[in-house]
């Protein structure tokens, strides 16, 4: 008895347990909408396909039978057309609003767009208030405008696209320098070097505002020093982060908070090797970004002036100030020799030669920092320095030779009071120094260059300046 009803229990446990999984194997087997993004929909992807799309409502008209919304999730300019019923239709389907929208991917009647979503089900995943909202739906809001709202301003059209523009780019300059045989380096964002020697720094303390370091402590303004350690074991390194200034200015052309692209090139003399990978990245990533990303730079040459060409020209220091003396222009600041460029300088040589990028080399020696090599040329006595200026921005990049010879790199170390400051800089120059040179090139000039944006806080997702408010 006991053995008979253990075996009909067990025999019963069993089939319950089968038809239990056989249930569970036909709900796994049955075929699920496929999720696409907006930009593979819009493409022609799984058409006559049922499909599953999530985004943001950019607009919605209702009509007495149908109802039409363009759908869109950052992944395209272009918006995917949802036709519904109009009994799908709901209140919180407004302009704004999340939504998942599952139906079938056809070819669209229409000639302006390539295919449109039948829905057979919208499900509204969180509301927006279109009173409250700060876009609306039949407004072209202007960069001024949406700079008022750094927290939402990515739900418009423009920033959308400037976003998109900007992963593209970051894309770019990493291939450039990958194809080209660089090796990056992660330089520190917290450092004790001031390389720009202009005392502009954000200085790190504890919360008993007392060095956390054993020396004083800055957010970084430059991997240049960083990288130039490292270019004595590798001879191409560069570097792509966040840099930081102290300026006290709100200002369109000043950042607290910026991304700078720097490189250093080991075993050379030249000038014209850094002008050259300056000229190869420039037009590698600006080629790049026109493929990537043709709709989105096409809609900001709607809005602002179209400024950028890619062959870069060289000019020297000398010629730059004899342009400037000739010319009836009134400038703010002094053109004599010995004074730096100012940025009114920068874009009338531009302008002056053509509106096309310009390489300005051998600036005055005092102007530049103490790793700037000396051409030890006389008169005017020179550095072989070197910065790329572009149409609309003015100075794009800015780099030299560095001073390889001990002698000269420690007397003017010596000069400045800054021997003991940087005796492992000298160490660099002791053991297997080569002669090297590098630049930095600013990554939201870039953005400004090649869309002809004039405010640089519209080309970064979060502006950080003097009295700015943060998120």
């Amino acid at each position: 008895m006991f053995r008979a009803a253990v075996k009909t229990l067990s025999v019963a446990t069993t089939t319950s347990v089968s038809r239990g999984i056989l249930l569970s194997i036909r709900h796994y087997c049955k075929k699920t909408p496929a999720k696409l993004r907006v930009s593979e929909a819009v493409s022609g992807a799984d058409l006559g396909a049922k499909v599953k799309v999530q985004g943001w409502v950019r607009s919605v008209r209702a009509q007495k039978a149908n109802l039409f919304l363009h759908v869109n999730d950052g992944s395209s300019l272009l918006s995917l057309q949802v036709v519904a019923s109009s009994e799908l239709n709901d209140p919180l389907l407004t302009f704004g609003s999340a939504v998942e929208v599952t139906g079938t991917l056809r070819k669209s009647p229409h000639q302006n767009q390539p295919v449109e979503l039948e829905a057979q089900q919208i499900h509204v995943v969180g509301e927006c208030n279109p009173v409250d909202f700060p876009f609306k739906i039949k407004e072209r809001h202007g960069l001024e405008y949406i700079r008022q709202f750094p927290h939402l301003r990515c739900r418009t059209n423009a920033f959308s696209s400037l976003l998109r523009i900007r992963s593209e780019a970051a894309t770019a300059v990493h291939s450039y320098f990958k194809e080209n045989g660089f090796v990056q380096i992660h330089t520190p964002v917290i450092t004790s070097n001031d390389c720009e020697g202009a005392g502009e720094l954000f200085q790190v303390e504890n919360e008993e505002e007392e060095n956390f370091f054993s020396v004083p402590a800055f957010l970084t303004v430059s991997g240049q020093l960083h990288l130039e350690v490292m270019s004595g074991a590798f001879s191409r390194v560069y570097t792509f982060g966040p840099t930081f200034r102290a300026e006290n200015s709100q200002s369109r052309r000043h950042l607290a908070e910026f991304y700078m692209v720097e490189a250093e090139v080991s075993f050379t003399q030249s000038l014209e090797d850094l002008t050259k990978v300056m000229e190869d990245m420039f037009r590698s990533a600006t080629e790049h970004v026109l493929a990537h990303c043709a709709e989105d730079v096409d809609l900001f040459h709607k809005h602002v002036t179209p400024g950028h060409r890619v062959s870069p020209e060289g000019r020297l220091f000398n010629l730059a100030i004899d342009i400037l003396n000739r010319s009836s222009e009134k400038f703010a600041f002094p053109t004599d020799w010995g004074c730096d460029l100012q940025t009114e300088h920068e874009k009338y040589l531009v302008k002056h030669c053509g509106n096309i990028p310009v390489f300005v080399t051998d600036y005055p020696y005092d102007l530049k920092p103490f790793y700037a090599r000396d051409n030890q040329d006389h008169p005017e006595h020179t550095a072989a320095a070197v910065d790329l200026l572009v149409p609309g921005v003015g100075e794009l990049c800015g780099g030299s030779l560095r001073e390889e010879r001990l002698d000269l790199l420690r007397a003017r170390l010596e000069e400045a009071g800054l021997e003991d400051t940087y005796s492992w800089y000298l160490d660099l120059r002791r053991f297997g120094s080569v002669p090297h040179g590098g630049f930095g090139l600013g990554f939201e000039r870039y953005l400004q260059c090649i869309l002809g944006v004039d405010n640089i806080k519209d080309v970064i997702p979060f502006p950080r300046f003097s009295h700015s408010c943060l998120l």
